[in-house]
């Protein structure tokens, strides 16, 4: 179990030092450095974002990106915005997270049973990174996947986590195609012998979150039914 977390230690910081994608690197370089007025105290990220959570989780959430004046800022997935509060208010109810709050690297929150990752390590220019930018981040995707042997059911916060997803498991040979795997809340998928069970749900950006198309129940009931699935 040591080697699991050491492991993953050795490729966290291999993500941070990336800079495979250049359009990205000068985005949150740009970010960190002319920052939001409301942060300018802060000494912003301004890196690849690392993975966050237990090593031994058995339930692993794929995100989108990090957020420019969230995770970029702050330096851990899900921290200091929006979507972030919405997040991790969901996983401290649920019992995956100690805290409902998420406000930096240092402030002590821990995940229980849970691993947060993303398909992009970068804050992207407009929050969408193209297909090329994501597909130099995924091989990083596909070593935690390796190394976090007990995943038992994976969250895909958004359509382009859901998509990610799918395409590692058709590269690999689980799924034959993605077809018959539809997008849409709270959804649950067999994705074949062994794999883990997986589940859609909208992402919790703020642009969900503040037009109702994501409630605080909705995001909740994501949780809940990974909680079913992890209690066989």
């Amino acid at each position: 179990m040591k080697n699991v977390s050491s492991a993953l230690e050795i490729l966290q910081k291999e993500i941070v030092a990336c800079r495979r994608c250049p359009r990205l690197r000068e985005h949150c370089e740009t970010i960190a450095g002319v920052k939001r007025r409301a942060y300018r105290d802060w000494e912003y990220w301004g890196k690849p974002v690392p993975s966050f959570g237990d090593p031994h989780a058995r339930l692993l959430i794929l995100g989108l990106a990090p957020g420019a004046h969230g995770s970029n800022r702050t330096g851990r997935m899900f921290t200091g915005d929006g979507s972030g509060n919405f997040l991790y208010a969901a996983l401290y109810k649920t019992g995956f997270a100690s805290q409902p709050l998420s406000k930096s690297r240092d402030d002590g929150l821990t995940l229980r049973d849970a691993f947060i990752t993303a398909a992009a390590r970068c804050a992207p220019p407009g929050n969408k990174p193209a297909p090329a930018e994501l597909r130099n981040c995924r091989p990083y995707f596909e070593r935690e996947l390796d190394l976090l042997g007990g995943v038992k059911a994976v969250v895909a916060l958004g359509r382009v986590a859901f998509d990610t997803y799918l395409e590692v498991l058709r590269s690999r040979g689980a799924i034959s195609s993605r077809a018959p795997y539809r997008f849409g809340h709270d959804r649950q998928f067999v994705t074949g012998a062994g794999q883990p069970v997986l589940i859609a749900s909208y992402h919790p950006s703020q642009q969900n979150t503040s037009t109702g198309k994501l409630t605080e129940k909705m995001l909740l009931d994501v949780f809940r039914r990974a909680r079913k699935v992890l209690a066989g």
